[in-house]
C-alpha cells in the first residue's frame, strides 16, 4: 500500500512556480522555492550537455573508424550493458540520494553515514553478480540479438558494470547532501577519458581485427574488435571517475565525522533495517528503470529477429548503427531532463519528509516547466535542421536514412524529457511502484506496435522509432494522471506547453530560413557547412529567447530563479525585452 502525501483541504489544485510568485520589484525568489533545485539541476544539466557533446564528437571519429556495422555492434552491446547497469548501479544514485537526503533533513548524520556503508556493500555484491553475468553470458546475448560479433564488446564492458556500482553509491551520497558538483565533475572526467581511450583503442583493435579478417577471409572481425575498443574506453572513463569520487570522499570524511558528533537525534538505525530500506527503495526503482529502459533491448531483439525472418538479415547491423547515431543525437537535450530529475528526487524527498505540500507542488510545477522550455525547441530544431546537423556530424553512406528517422523521431525528445521528469516526481513523493506500473503498460503497447509495423507494412528501423515515441507518450499520460491523483495537482498548460511550443515554431521557421539562405550564399564544403549550422543554431537560440520574453512565457522573476538569472535580466532590460 503506497502512502499518499498529505493534502490539506482548501489548497488550490492549480499551482504556479515560485518564480512566478515573486512580487513586483523582488529580485530573487524566496529561499526554499523551486529555484534552488533547478540551479543544482542546471549544474548537472550543464555537465550532462558537456558530456553528451563530448560523446557526440568522439563518436564521429569512432564511427568513422569502425563504420556503421561496427557502430551496430557497439550500440547493441551498450543496450545489454545498460540493462545490467540499471540492475547493479543505475538505481543507486537515486536510492542513496533519496535515503540520505531524508535523514539529513532530520539531522540524522549517523544514519546517513550508515546508509553509505550499507550501499557500498550492496554495490560490491550486486555489481559483481551483474559483471559475472555479462562476462559469462556475452555469447548468449549477442546471439539473441542476431549480432554474434558484438560478444567481444560485451565482455569488455563486464568490469565496467562492477566499477559503476561503487561510483553510483558515491554520486548518490553527494547528491543526497544537496550538491551535484561532484557528480558533474566526475561525469566530465569520465567522458574525457572515455573519448581519448575509445578512439585510440578502437583504431588499434580495428587494425588487429582487419588482420584476422584477411587471414580468415571474413569481414566482421575488424568491426567487432573496433567496437570493443570503444567499450574499453567506457571502462577507463568509469575507473577515473571512481578514483576522483573516492578521493573526494576521503577528503570529506572529516566533515562527516564532525556532523556525526553533533548528531543528537537519538539511536542509530541498524544495518539490518538500513539494508531492508535500501532494498525496498532500490527494488521498485530498479524494476521501473528496467522496464523503462528495456525497450531498447527488446527493440534490438525484435528488430533483429524480424529483419532476419523477412530475409533482410544483412541490413541489421548497419541499420541499427544508424539508429544508434539518431539515439546519440536526441539524447543530448534529454540529458537536461535526466539531470533535473537527479536533483529533483532528493529535493522532493526532503519536502515530503517535512510534509511541506506547498514546496512539493512548487517543485513539481517548476521541474515540468523548465524541462519543457528546453525539450520543445530541441524537438523543433532537430526537425528543421536534421540534414545539415547530421551531414556535419556523421560521414555516412546512410545519411538519407539517418535524416529521415531523425525527423520522424524528433518528438521523442519532448516525450522522453517529460516522462523522465514525471518518473522522478513520483519517486520523490514516495510512490515508487507507480512508474513501474505505468512503464509496464506502455511497454506492452510499445512492443505490440513494433511487431505490427515490422511484420505488417515492413517499416524496418522506422518501426523502432515510431514505437519508441508511443512508449514515451503513454508513460507521460499515465504519469500525469498519477501525479494529479496523488497530489490533487493540475498542471498549468498555457505557459508550460502552449507558449513555449509557439515560440519553438517561430524559432524553427527562423532557423529554416537562415539555413536555406546560407545554402544559397555559401559554397559546398565541411567548413562552410559548419558555418551554416552555427549560424542557423545561433539565430534560433536568439529568436527563441526573445520570443519567450515577448509572449510572456518567462517573466523577470522566473529569470532570476534560473542560473545566471541576473545577467539574463540585465541583457533583457538593455534590449528592452522586459
Amino acid at each position: 500500500m503506497e502512502n499518499k502525501t498529505p493534502s490539506p483541504s482548501g489548497v488550490r489544485d492549480r499551482t504556479v512556480s515560485a518564480a512566478s510568485q515573486v512580487k513586483a520589484g523582488q529580485k530573487r525568489p524566496k529561499k526554499g522555492s523551486g529555484g534552488s533545485f533547478v540551479i543544482q539541476g542546471s549544474i548537472l544539466a550543464a555537465a550532462g550537455i558537456i558530456v553528451r557533446l563530448i560523446g557526440l564528437f568522439y563518436r564521429i571519429p569512432l564511427i568513422s573508424i569502425i563504420g556503421d556495422e561496427g557502430n551496430g555492434y557497439y550500440t547493441s552491446a551498450f543496450s545489454i550493458y545498460s540493462i545490467l547497469l540499471i540492475v547493479s548501479s543505475y538505481s543507486l544514485p537515486t536510492a542513496v540520494s533519496k535515503l540520505v537526503s531524508a535523514r539529513i533533513a532530520r539531522g540524522q548524520y549517523w544514519n546517513s553515514r550508515r546508509i553509505l556503508l550499507a550501499s557500498m556493500a550492496y554495490a560490491a555484491g550486486v555489481g559483481g553478480i551483474a559483471a559475472g553475468a555479462l562476462w559469462i553470458g556475452a555469447d548468449f546475448f549477442a546471439g539473441a540479438m542476431k549480432m554474434p560479433y558484438s560478444s567481444v564488446a560485451l565482455r569488455t564492458l563486464a568490469p565496467t558494470v562492477w566499477g559503476m556500482a561503487f561510483l553510483g553509491v558515491l554520486r548518490g551520497y553527494f547528491q543526497g547532501t544537496g550538491t551535484m558538483v561532484p557528480t558533474a565533475i566526475s561525469q566530465i572526467l569520465e567522458q574525457i577519458v572515455n573519448a581519448i581511450v575509445s578512439i585510440g583503442a578502437a583504431w588499434y583493435l580495428f587494425k588487429e581485427g582487419h588482420k584476422i579478417d584477411l587471414v580468415r577471409g571474413e569481414t566482421s572481425f575488424a568491426s567487432s574488435y573496433g567496437a570493443a575498443g570503444g567499450t574499453i574506453g567506457t571502462g577507463a572513463g568509469a575507473f577515473v571517475a571512481l578514483l576522483f569520487c573516492a578521493a573526494l570522499m576521503m577528503s570529506y570524511r572529516r566533515i562527516i565525522r564532525k556532523q556525526c558528533r553533533r548528531d543528537k537525534t537519538g539511536p542509530t538505525e541498524s544495518y539490518g533495517r538500513i539494508s531492508a530500506m535500501l532494498t525496498m527503495t532500490i527494488f521498485p526503482i530498479v524494476l521501473s528503470s528496467t522496464v523503462y529502459n528495456i525497450s531498447t533491448v527488446l527493440d534490438n531483439f525484435f528488430f533483429g529477429a524480424g529483419m532476419d525472418k523477412l530475409g533482410q538479415g544483412s541490413l541489421i547491423a548497419a541499420q541499427w548503427g544508424v539508429f544508434g547515431k539518431y539515439h546519440t543525437l536526441f539524447m543530448i537535450p534529454v540529458a537536461i531532463a535526466n539531470a533535473l530529475s537527479s536533483s529533483l528526487i532528493p529535493s522532493l524527498s526532503r519536502a515530503a519528509a517535512s510534509r511541506n505540500r506547498g514546496q512539493i507542488l512548487d517543485k513539481v510545477s517548476t521541474a515540468i516547466r523548465f524541462s519543457m522550455l528546453i525539450a520543445l525547441p530541441s524537438t523543433v530544431g532537430l526537425m528543421v535542421l536534421s540534414r545539415p546537423i547530421n551531414t556535419l556530424l556523421f560521414n555516412s553512406k546512410n545519411i538519407d536514412l539517418l535524416v529521415q528517422i531523425t525527423i520522424a523521431g524528433a518528438s521523442a525528445v519532448t516525450f522522453y524529457s517529460l516522462s523522465t521528469v514525471t518518473n522522478a516526481i513520483l519517486q520523490g513523493i514516495n510512490h515508487m511502484k507507480t512508474p513501474l506500473r505505468n512503464s509496464a503498460i506502455a511497454l506492452f503497447f510499445h512492443v505490440l506496435l513494433l511487431l505490427v509495423l515490422l511484420y505488417g507494412p515492413k517499416w524496418g528501423i522506422y518501426a523502432v522509432v515510431i514505437s519508441n515515441i508511443l512508449f514515451a507518450v503513454i508513460v507521460c499520460g499515465l504519469n500525469a494522471w498519477s501525479i494529479r491523483r496523488y497530489l490533487n495537482y493540475r498542471q498549468e498548460v498555457w505557459k508550460t506547453f502552449i507558449l513555449p511550443l509557439i515560440c519553438s515554431i517561430i524559432m524553427g521557421l527562423a532557423a529554416l530560413l537562415v539555413s536555406r539562405g546560407l545554402d544559397k550564399i555559401l559554397p559546398e564544403g565541411k567548413v562552410w557547412l559548419t558555418l551554416k549550422v552555427i549560424g542557423a543554431v545561433g539565430i534560433a537560440v536568439a529568436v527563441y529567447g526573445v520570443s519567450l520574453l515577448k509572449v510572456g512565457a518567462v517573466n523577470e522573476g522566473e529569470l532570476y530563479a534560473m542560473p545566471a538569472g541576473r545577467k539574463m535580466v540585465r541583457v533583457a532590460k538593455r534590449f528592452r525585452l522586459l
